[in-house]
């Protein structure tokens, strides 16, 4: 009786090892899922400015004014940074970028939109 007694106490506390270990795992997965959202969610709003400042620059440009300058005012109320502003023919090419959190690097993540007027084709 004292053998079988001795066994069950050996076993005691495993549960708990396994469970936190699987609680580890758990709170590693969530953090690796957390930092991809932040990432994609960064690429949209970086890729949201750009598209909306380019179509501000290529208004600006049909109208004469300057292109450049409506796009970086745009991009700004996004909270994105115009890192380049192309102006070829009558359309606009604008790049913007936002920084990531710095939990995630503090990285630039960067997007383009290019924008001017329809031409028909046919």
């Amino acid at each position: 009786m004292n053998a079988r007694t001795d066994r069950r106490r050996d076993e005691q506390g495993a549960a708990v090892v396994v469970a936190l270990g699987l609680i580890g795992v758990l709170i590693l997965v969530a953090a690796v899922c957390a930092g991809s959202v932040a990432i994609v969610l960064t690429h949209r709003r970086a890729q949201v400015a750009a598209d909306l400042a380019s179509l501000a620059a290529a208004g600006a440009l049909q109208r004469g004014a300057d292109p450049c300058a409506a796009a970086v005012r745009i991009a700004g109320r996004q909270g994105a940074t115009v890192t380049g502003c192309e102006i070829d023919g009558a359309t606009v090419l604008v790049s913007t970028a936002i920084d990531l959190p710095a939990a995630l690097g503090g990285d630039a993540v960067p997007a383009r939109a290019r924008a001017g007027p329809v031409v028909p084709t046919g």
